[in-house]
């Protein structure tokens, strides 16, 4: 490098002592002492030099290969992008899938047992209101044959003092009062009958309500579970219970 500086102030010093030519900026050198010392500049310079030109000759090229390359690499980078992308999205949708089909069995199950307890409840308030109308009819039925035998007494005792009238008075009074008696004792019993059965009926209507809310509250859960509307997925947890 000190050879190169040293002809580059020999070229530098020529230029500034050799004649300028009349009329023109121009001058005249030694050609042969100027060729020299370009030669021995040439001779000077690192090879290092030489290289960074050929760098710079072949800079397109180099950059179009880099680009070449960093084009490759980002197309394999988003081919297998997609790539993974698609085997999640087939994944996902297999875990959909399958969550919707438990769902679907965990629904149709809880949809059977609740048809399954509401044909029991009705069966049971069937029997229910069949044993409280036989139990009403019978409690009917007696009161009827209690209130007739009254009847029937009082108008036999009323026949029989019929032929006096003193004791027919009485009879009257005892026979008004015997049906009196047997009209309360009827009006008694018909109460106590529509109450017995108003009672049944009040018993299965809150066994029916508590059936029923069980029901709708156990479906209601499934279907927070579930997420039968689109909300979210189920979990594990939910489809084991």
């Amino acid at each position: 490098m000190y050879r190169v500086f040293e002809a580059l102030d020999e070229l530098v010093q020529n230029l500034e002592q050799a004649y300028g030519v009349p009329m023109t900026s121009n001058c005249m050198v030694p050609r042969n002492e100027m060729l020299a010392l370009l030669d021995d500049l040439r001779n000077a310079l690192p090879v290092e030099v030489d290289d960074a030109q050929d760098v710079l000759d072949k800079r397109d090229d180099i950059i179009r290969g880099a680009e070449d390359r960093a084009h490759e690499i980002v197309t394999s980078a988003q081919a297998e992008a997609n790539d993974i992308v698609g085997r999640a999205q087939e994944e996902a949708d297999h875990m959909l899938s399958d969550a919707e089909n438990r769902a679907h069995v965990t629904v149709a199950k809880a949809e059977d047992e609740a048809d399954r307890l509401v044909s029991t409840a009705r069966r049971d308030s069937d029997d229910m209101v069949d044993r409280a109308r036989s139990e009403a009819e019978r409690l009917v039925a007696s009161g009827n044959e209690q209130y007739q035998r009254s009847i029937d007494e009082g108008m036999a005792e009323q026949h029989r003092l019929v032929s006096e009238a003193e004791v027919v008075r009485r009879a009257n009074e005892e026979a008004h009062r015997v049906v009196d008696a047997a009209h309360a004792d009827s009006n008694r019993l018909r109460g106590e009958c529509d109450q017995f059965v108003d009672d049944k009926l009040a018993e299965f209507e809150e066994a029916l309500s508590a059936t029923l809310r069980t029901v709708t509250r156990d479906r209601a859960a499934l279907r927070r579970g579930a997420g039968v509307s689109g909300s979210g997925q189920a979990s594990r947890g939910d489809y084991e219970n």
